[in-house]
């Protein structure tokens, strides 16, 4: 390896690891945002967390390269440029394609990474942190009883306190306990004027140990409900325990979630689209025949025209025949209604069917569009941090911001187009990296030919080529003081 490569390499090394990270912390924040009101106040432990957050960061990587990319190859180059490294290197007699090599090659190297990652380790880690973020967002809240408000997080059972007291809060006072297990709704209740609250066998069940109270039972009478007895006890100490196995995170199985398309790889994908289109092609092909039932055909043959002259021979009296009439319009009318109804549930069927294989087909699509993606900030991104000559992390931050927003508007329209049947999956899905490979080829064409994208001259060249403009040529080429 040159020493040239070895510079270029070296100033690419920290930026990108940089910027990796951020951009890995930036995604990982907003999909815990996402997911924050199942997370939090379910007491899930550091062990939990760090599992969940190991497994979203790792399918967040595909995402967050092209970003790396894009923001380190602009701080590379524009390092270089703005410390006149770039200009040295030129004027040795070597030529930009040469400079990008090094980045270029890395580029590749984390193109083929990237498509690795979401082949093989995506949709792994999709299932384990989808799988987990479920049994996450069944448990329940960790126990909080409060003073003054009921509490019905333990199933069957409301339960209110006046005050909590002590240095733990484990003293009660003013306790009313609603049972429900009966689903008789109120029917049993049961009030103390203090009580203790502790867990027994490692936290399994939680126990209530009451004191001075009474229960009441109300009875109601079969054969009158109107009239009913109560049943009033009296205690002096009583205690209760209730089962806390609704609070513990329990593991699903994760074979539940594997036919998800994102917990699938490319074979698997094509695989299960190919299934769905068999599906969509059967239920299109038994359609006409499923709708015939719901049409009455008139004869034509010599049986039919026979029947026709024998209810021609009938003398049917006006008000029967207007009888007759209204009664086949009735069921014209019903019979165009049930056409209706069929056609309309049998369409959104179908149209759901097709949707699903078009999720599919995305998901496929996505898979090298976003290692495409790649490539193409690095195209965008080392050209122009070549031309603006600007290192640091004011003005790559802002251009980076720029055109990443434009690759996810595309790349969300592209999907969502695709999804709706206004375009092709693959025109919709390829969309955005066609959108932005143009600038790209601009971006190296400037660079190469030592152009000054930013500077007034370039414009003012610019202008002299549109002919068809004359007032936007004259705008262009007039100096500050002629302006």
């Amino acid at each position: 390896m040159k020493k040239l490569d070895k510079l270029i390499l070296k100033a690419f090394a920290g930026p990108f690891l940089l910027t990796f990270a951020v951009v890995e912390f930036i995604f990982l924040t907003q999909m815990l945002l996402k997911y924050l009101d199942d997370i939090v106040g379910k007491d899930l432990g550091i062990s939990v967390i760090l599992q969940l957050l190991f497994f979203l960061s790792v399918t967040i990587v595909p995402i967050s390269l092209p970003l790396a990319v894009l923001l380190s190859s602009l701080m590379t180059y524009g390092n270089l440029g703005e410390h006149h490294e770039l200009t040295a290197i030129k004027a040795s007699g070597i030529a930009l394609t040469r400079i990008l090599r090094p980045v270029w090659l890395v580029s590749l190297v984390l193109a083929f990474t990237a498509f690795w990652f979401n082949q093989r380790i995506v949709p792994k880690a999709n299932l384990s942190a989808y799988s987990l973020l479920w049994d996450v967002r069944q448990k329940k809240l960790a126990l909080d009883i409060r003073p003054g408000v009921f509490y019905n997080g333990i199933p069957g059972y409301t339960i209110k306190v006046d005050r909590k007291v002590g240095p733990n809060k484990d003293i009660l006072m003013g306790i009313m306990i609603y049972n429900h297990t009966q689903k008789s709704g109120n029917s049993m209740v049961m009030l103390a004027d203090s009580g203790r609250m502790f867990t027994r066998f490692d936290g399994q069940y939680l126990g209530f140990e009451l004191f001075r109270g009474h229960q009441y039972i109300e009875q109601p009478d079969e054969q009158n409900r109107s009239a009913s007895s109560f049943i009033r006890q009296a205690f002096k100490r009583n205690m209760i325990t209730f089962s806390l196995s609704s609070f513990n995170l329990n593991e699903t199985k994760k074979e539940l979630f594997q036919t998800n398309r994102m917990m699938l790889n490319i074979p698997q994908l094509v695989h299960g689209s190919d299934s769905i289109q068999r599906t969509l092609a059967r239920e299109r092909k038994t359609l006409p025949a499923r709708l015939s039932g719901y049409y009455a055909y008139l004869r034509l043959d010599s049986t039919g025209r026979a029947q026709n002259r024998k209810l021609a021979r009938l003398q049917v009296p006006p008000a029967r025949l207007g009888t007759l009439t209204a009664t086949q319009v009735e069921q014209a009318l019903n019979r165009a209604r049930n056409v209706n109804s069929f056609v309309t549930s049998t369409s959104q069927r179908l149209y759901e069917i097709a949707r699903d294989s078009a999720e599919f087909r995305i998901e496929v699509y996505r898979k090298y569009t976003q290692s495409m993606a790649v490539l193409l900030m690095f195209l965008i991104g080392a050209p122009l941090g070549a031309i603006i000559k600007k290192g640091g992390l004011g003005v790559p931050i802002l251009v980076s911001i720029l055109f990443f927003i434009v690759f996810y508007v595309f790349d969300t329209m592209g999907s969502k187009y695709g999804r709706d049947f206004v375009l092709p999956v693959g025109v919709g899905m390829w969309m955005s990296n066609a959108v932005l490979l143009p600038f790209g080829l601009f971006f190296l064409y400037q660079a190469y030919n030592d152009s000054g994208l930013l500077e007034t001259d370039f414009w003012r060249r610019l202008a002299q080529r549109l002919p068809r403009f004359p007032r936007l040529r004259r705008l262009a080429m007039s100096t500050p003081e002629q302006g």
